[in-house]
């Protein structure tokens, strides 16, 4: 036997995918275990457009009146998104969480403003402006980037497909997005503890080859090897997008966003000098309204000292989503004929049984 079979024998047994850590997840193993939170997705995937647009909902009121609290910790800050600065002020978010490429963002941004003012029309008037937030990464080694595909209707089309059961993959933002030089795209996992969940999404958009680790097994060195992959320097991104039901502020979800790093460090990442690599925390426990006339939330936070089983299971998630994203992966071509690989492909199929029984329902555009 091989190396690369002894090594896929150890990330995988013959019917399920690895499962990282010993905290139970939800029902669905998806950041929509917290409870209220969709996520919807617009797929492009067309010759040498292959791109799209992701939007997770915290709740589905309406989030300018009744905002959520959020933080953001930036591991490297390569980065183009837009909204981060008001949330570092004021710790709330309110509009959807929007991922897509680079290059859309601005079409997306302007999307969440006409949304907004679309459900409030005094927006910007008796109400003050709203802050759009949308993150990005660079898919364009598939994605003709230049093309600026998305549009506004591209961003109410994900919106509009909103839904628990999410799919993972290449789809949405992560139709033609890059993970140490695989197949990336978007992926997601829950854990449960002491009563809370925490949910992680992730678009996975970074890496190179040699470098990655699933479930602590160092597959990427025999997987580089047999691709004849030369390392090029890291270009890509990753966005990480946690979830919780616990009663956090703001301080305390920058700290949660952190351990996202954990996560992300533990599949081989060192947040590469051109990786954007950006986290943002998010509790649905309660709302702060938009209005100063509307009573604010009443209730205690929970103590720090009581953080730690948060934390771990923001890290677990966070790899788990993350293994998700490039198991659910199919190979795509791209523009110039460019092609990034499934990992599923790629292992011994006669060693890695669940690697070709995976059910790639999720992983089918819609």
């Amino acid at each position: 036997m091989s190396d690369l079979q002894h090594k896929a024998l150890a990330v995988s047994d013959s019917n399920h995918l690895p499962t990282i850590g010993q905290l139970p997840s939800g029902p669905r193993n998806a950041i929509s275990d917290v409870a209220g939170v969709t996520v919807g997705h617009c797929t492009l995937a067309e010759g040498p457009v292959q791109t799209g647009v992701t939007v997770v909902k915290p709740h589905s009121g309406n989030l300018f009146l009744d905002r959520v609290p959020a933080a953001a910790a930036v591991l490297n800050g390569f980065g183009k998104s837009i909204g981060l600065v008001q949330i570092e002020e004021l710790g709330l978010l309110e509009t959807p969480i929007a991922l897509t490429n680079t290059f859309s963002v601005a079409a997306v941004a302007q999307a969440q403003i006409r949304q907004c003012v679309a459900a409030n029309p005094e927006t910007g008037r008796s109400l003050p402006t709203v802050n759009p937030l949308v993150f990005e990464c660079n898919d364009g080694f598939l994605n003709d980037i230049q093309r600026m595909a998305i549009t506004e209707q591209h961003y109410f089309a994900a919106c509009d497909a909103a839904q628990v059961n999410v799919a993972q993959g290449a789809i949405g933002a992560g139709r033609g997005m890059s993970c140490f030089g695989l197949k990336g795209g978007i992926g997601t996992a829950s854990r449960c503890c002491d009563g809370y969940t925490v949910g992680a999404l992730v678009l996975a958009n970074y890496g190179q080859l040699h470098q990655l680790i699933l479930a602590g097994e160092a597959l990427g060195p025999l997987l580089a090897e047999r691709l004849a992959q030369i390392n090029e320097p890291e270009k890509g991104s990753i966005i990480l997008l946690l979830a919780t039901d616990a009663p956090l502020d703001a301080r305390q979800l920058r700290r949660l966003a952190l351990r996202a790093g954990v996560g992300l460090a533990r599949t081989g990442s060192v947040f590469g000098h051109g990786s954007g690599d950006i986290a943002l925390a998010f509790s649905t426990a309660y709302t702060v309204p938009q209005e100063a006339q509307q009573a604010m939330p009443a209730g205690a936070m929970l103590h720090d000292a009581r953080l730690d089983p948060l934390f771990q299971a923001a890290a677990d998630s966070t790899e788990q989503a993350i293994i998700h994203a490039l198991w659910h992966a199919s190979s795509v071509i791209g523009r110039d004929g460019h092609q990034r690989h499934a990992l599923a492909d790629l292992l011994p199929e006669q060693t890695v049984p669940s690697l070709h029984h995976v059910n790639h329902e999720n992983s089918d555009l819609h």
